[in-house]
């Protein structure tokens, strides 16, 4: 009965988690492109690292707005994806060992802003895209 009382709030809640997720990726991309905060990760242009730093800053910009959510978390969603397989999933299989741990997340929540929107509180919703 409690629990049914929370429901009105999903779509708030979604535009909070989308925000969060949107804020934390966001941050990947800064450290590794703009070196804020500060990170060991300084990537060379046109590299791998660098093209993610790129989807990373760009999307999680998108993303925290909520502005083309849908394309930004799909793009975003496919990147984590990449990352994982190419990067963790190599020294080791378990996520814990493999500090792949963010890669997945980060690709299923953004993987689920592709289905869900981006909720009300976004730029998509305040154009009416939503």
């Amino acid at each position: 009965m409690f629990f049914k009382r929370l429901s009105p709030w999903a779509p708030t809640i979604l535009s909070i988690v989308r925000i969060m997720a949107g804020l934390l990726f966001l941050e990947h991309g800064m450290s590794k492109l703009l070196g804020f905060p500060p990170s060991d990760m300084h990537p060379a242009a046109m590299s791998l690292p660098w093209i993610a730093g790129c989807i990373e800053l760009v999307g999680g910009v998108l993303i925290t707005i909520g502005l083309f959510t849908r394309p930004a978390a799909f793009i975003a969603s496919g990147m984590c994806a990449v990352a994982y397989f190419l990067v963790h999933a190599q020294m080791g299989f378990y996520p814990m060992n493999n500090h792949g741990e963010p890669a997945i997340l980060f690709c299923f929540v953004f993987f689920y802003l592709v289905f869900a929107g981006p909720g009300p509180l976004s730029a998509d919703a305040a154009m009416g895209k939503e």
